[in-house]
């Protein structure tokens, strides 16, 4: 039984999104335009979050996609409209700052 629920409980598996990023997932960014206009990484798509559900045929579902946002809560709830949309593979990673060292 504490095994059963150390398993449970355990974190998912850590993900290498420089890897994702390499071998080509898609990086949707959900801020605003004006937010995405000051600065983002080279190569993301710019879906705010409010027009996400809308927009869900830009992003392709056979590939990993990557949400970000300014601080990762907007990311989280992109990240939670695509699963329920369907699409399997897809990480949160919080703040695109923290991409740029991925960045193509």
């Amino acid at each position: 039984m504490l095994q059963f629920l150390k398993n449970i409980l355990k974190p998912a598996p850590k993900v290498d999104l420089g890897e994702l990023i390499a071998n080509g997932a898609t990086i949707v960014d959900v801020r605003t335009a004006r937010e995405y206009a000051s600065g983002h990484i080279k190569g993301s798509v710019n879906i705010p979050l409010d027009a996400l559900s809308s927009q869900l045929k830009k992003i392709k579902k056979d590939k990993p996609v990557i949400t970000c946002c300014a601080s990762g809560m907007r990311s989280s709830s992109a990240r939670a409209i695509l699963k329920s949309n369907g699409f399997t593979d897809v990480h949160n990673a919080g703040s695109w700052f923290s991409l740029k060292k991925y960045e193509r």
